[in-house]
Formats: structure tokens, C-alpha cells, sequence
């Protein structure tokens, strides 16, 4: 295969991917031609254009494309996107075509790879690592799944010595990687359509863990099997690095952080709400701490850490009203964001607006989410984001099939066009939006009329 560094141009298939765009942004900061296909403008592919980067929304050869040399241009695409007028193009007239993870997997051969796996956590946990080590000053490249607040961006270049970037488990995408350092922060059923079953997807967990090479280089939350010896971390139970006594003051969050080669806990402080943060977070603190940065650097990186767009992004508002937005869209991780509102605010009306994410998971996992949203006080339930599948494949799925198995009195089913009519009619104290589709484009409209009520 030839150096993908020699190629001089670069043509992306689904370049509004978050991780399909993060890497074209690292090629267009490299000085390469980068441009791409998607099939929908959304607020990604108008940040990439404003770079600098071409991109067309229709699956047609045009002057464009018909132009881009076989020798010179790299193909990169998604498995996401399974047929394709272009990717037959491309096929047919001889360009390398290669999926994303392999071409992440070829930059970070050369680099110290520090790779974040799990099907919950591992953006806020990548996220978390690529702060730390730039507040470390640390030479690095990050490839993140979500845009991060502190760098207003998915993709960060601090040099080239470490990599910092998500192992993904979809489509078995991290076995391309070469992991020097990783962490697995679970590896519960999710992508059946891929793997089949439970078992085969934590054999894939577990294969991707051997290929760390140093036992002490890999960090598990405590309870995960992964077949091999590995460093544990967890919150409120003693591992080899745990956090406890956290707490609520005012906005802020604190935790005590256990290392077991130190004799007394280490304080930490910041503004990210959520148990299941500070999980992630115990696992970015070990990691870096191995990397030699000092706990008291570690602190500072924690406590200016902004949070990620749609992870728990939380506003307050005059009326005394809060919205959180979050990008969560399986049941484990619904758990995770409505029992952290739970939690620490237990007497707040909580109206939750979800919108399911595929026919497949919310097939597979209908009876998971059923308990999950039962915890709202009111729910609105928006149609199911087809994204990759089609309805017809389908048929008995829908939102109206998913709402008859849940045992909550307070619930709507609408339309996304609907929904903020639909929300505006409640009346609640915390208004929590989440899915992973297109119910993002509500945020700003949201946002808007809770400034001004």
C-alpha cells in the first residue's frame, strides 16, 4: 500500500461524520486538497466549507469529481453508507478506497497511540485526555467523536508524538488501530446489526485490548472482563484508581481521587454534572498521570475543562428553568444522564424530548429505553432518526410502538417539526433533550424562547 502521505489530495464519502471530519480536517491543516460528499448540509459540513474544504450534497460524477486524479487522490469513506453512485465511480476507475478507521489506523503507526474504547464514555473520556495532555503541553493530534468546547473543534493539532483518539467499536473499526495506551470504558450490547450478540461484541472488546502490548498500560472500569491482566479504575468502589465523596456545590462538582501507590486521596473540582463523568474522568487522570503530568497540573487541566457539545450541555436561565442537551441514544447511556439530573436535582419536574436513533436499536432494545424514559416526568417522544436504515426494512417499529411499552402516564408522540410546540405547552423545571439524530436542530430554537420567557 502505497504512504498515504505521498497522496495530494483527499476526497472524503460522508465527510459530515464527526470522525470522518476530524480527519479531514487533519489533512487540509497538513496542506493537502480536501473535499467530500454528504448527503445533508448541517452546521459540520458549513464549518468545513468555511475552512477552505469543497464539499457536494449530490451522488452524481460532476466536473468536480470527474477531475480528481486516481494516482494522486486517496478515497476515504464511512461503512456507514453501504451504496454509493461515487464510491462505484471510484471503485471502477482505479483510486485507492480505503474506510476511515484504516486510514486512522495508518497515521497513528508512527505515533504513540493513546486509543479510548467503549460503547458509552469514550468522547467525553477522548475529549478529557486531548485537554489534559494540551494543558500538559504534551505533543499530540486528537481525533474526537463530538466538538470539543474548549477547542470549538473535533480535531486538534499540538504536534505529532502522541495520537489521542476514539477506538470504535462499530463495523469492529478499532482492530485497524495500534494501541500503545488504552482505556475501555464498558462494552455492553450495542451495533447488533453487527456483531450478532452480546458475546461477540465483548470478544471484540477483548481483542482490541490485546492489542496493548504492556499490562499496565491498560485501564478498565472495574467489573469488565477483558481477558487479560489490565490497571482497574471506578467510581465510589476501591480499584486501582478510584474516585469518591463527590458532591454538589453550587455548580461546581468535587471528587477525592485514589491512586494506591499514594497514601491520601488528591481533590479534584469542575463544572461537568454527572457520576458518570467522574468515572470518565478518573479514567483520563490515571492515564495521564502515567504519562508523567503531575497532580497538581492535573488539576488545573480538570478544573478548565469546558465539556463537549451535546454531552450533558447544560444552560440556566432567569425563569430558574435548566436545559441539558446530550447526544445519549442507548438505553445505559439515558440511564447515566437522567440519573445524574435525578440525583442532583430530585425534586425538579423533568420533561424529557427523545428521539430515537435507528429501527434496529430501538427494536433491540425497546424494553431498555421503556425504563429508562419512565424515569421523566413527561415525555415527549420524537420519530425515530432512520439514519442508515430504511422505515420499510422495518415496519412495526415506530415511536407509537415504543411509547405502548412505556408505563408513564405523561407522554407524547410527535413529529421533530412538532416538538417545540409540543415542549412549549409543558410546564417543567429542567427540559432534557437527547438523541443522537437530528434533534440538535431544536437547541438553538430552545435556547432562544428560554432566554426570553
Amino acid at each position: 500500500m502505497n504512504n498515504i502521505t505521498t497522496y495530494k489530495s483527499f476526497f472524503f464519502v460522508g465527510i459530515g461524520g464527526i470522525g470522518m471530519s476530524a480527519l479531514a480536517r487533519y489533512f487540509h491543516a497538513s496542506g493537502k486538497k480536501v473535499s467530500g460528499y454528504d448527503k445533508t448540509p448541517t452546521k459540520l459540513t458549513q464549518a468545513l466549507q468555511s475552512e477552505g474544504i469543497e464539499i457536494t450534497f449530490e451522488d452524481r460524477i460532476d466536473e468536480r469529481i470527474s477531475r480528481l486524479s486516481a494516482e494522486d487522490t486517496l478515497v476515504v469513506y464511512t461503512p456507514a453508507i453501504k451504496t454509493l453512485s461515487l464510491l462505484d465511480y471510484f471503485h471502477q476507475n482505479g483510486f485507492t478506497v480505503l474506510k476511515r478507521a484504516k486510514v486512522l489506523g495508518l497515521i497513528t503507526e508512527n505515533t504513540v497511540c493513546l486509543a479510548i474504547a467503549g460503547t458509552h464514555g469514550k468522547t467525553t473520556t477522548s475529549t478529557l485526555v486531548a485537554h489534559l495532555c494540551k494543558e500538559a503541553d504534551l505533543p499530540f493530534s486528537c481525533f474526537l467523536g463530538g466538538l470539543s468546547e474548549n477547542f470549538k473543534s473535533n480535531f486538534l493539532y499540538n504536534g505529532e508524538h502522541y495520537s489521542v483518539l476514539e477506538a470504535d467499536e462499530y463495523d469492529r473499526s478499532f482492530l485497524n488501530l495500534s494501541p500503545d495506551w488504552a482505556i475501555i470504558t464498558s462494552n455492553d450490547a450495542d451495533h447488533l446489526d453487527i456483531y450478532g450478540d452480546v458475546a461477540t461484541i465483548k470478544e471484540g472488546f477483548n481483542e482490541f485490548a490485546g492489542l496493548v502490548n504492556d499490562d499496565r498500560q491498560i485501564f478498565v472500569r472495574k467489573g469488565i472482563d477483558i481477558g487479560r491482566p489490565c490497571k482497574t479504575y471506578a467510581v465510589n468502589e476501591k480499584a486501582d484508581y478510584f474516585s469518591d465523596n463527590i458532591r454538589m456545590e453550587g455548580d461546581t462538582i468535587r471528587f477525592d481521587f485514589h491512586d494506591s501507590s499514594e497514601n491520601e486521596p488528591i481533590g479534584f473540582q469542575w463544572e461537568i454534572p454527572g457520576i458518570h463523568n467522574v468515572e470518565n474522568a478518573t479514567a483520563a487522570i490515571a492515564l495521564l498521570h502515567n504519562l508523567g503530568v503531575d497532580y497538581n497540573r492535573l488539576k488545573e487541566g480538570i478544573a478548565s475543562f469546558k465539556g463537549i457539545k451535546r454531552r450533558y450541555t447544560k444552560h440556566r436561565f432567569r425563569s430558574g428553568k435548566i436545559y441539558i442537551d446530550d447526544y445519549a441514544h442507548h438505553p445505559t447511556e439515558l440511564d447515566a444522564v437522567i440519573g445524574s439530573i435525578r440525583t442532583f436535582y430530585p425534586d425538579r419536574k423533568l420533561l424529557v424530548a427523545f428521539q430515537p436513533h435507528l429501527f434496529s436499536r430501538t427494536r433491540d432494545f425497546a424494553q431498555g429505553f421503556a425504563q429508562s424514559l419512565e424515569k421523566a416526568d413527561h415525555l415527549i417522544l420524537l420519530n425515530i432518526y432512520p439514519a442508515r436504515e430504511l422505515q420499510e426494512h422495518f415496519p412495526e417499529v415506530t415511536s407509537e410502538w415504543l411509547s405502548e411499552k412505556i408505563n408513564l402516564e405523561n407522554k407524547t408522540v410527535c413529529s421533530l417539526e412538532q416538538a417545540l410546540e409540543q415542549i412549549k405547552n409543558q410546564t417543567f423545571d429542567i427540559l432534557l433533550t437527547v438523541g443522537a439524530g437530528n434533534i440538535d436542530t431544536l437547541y438553538d430554537p430552545i435556547k432562544a424562547w428560554l432566554e426570553n420567557e
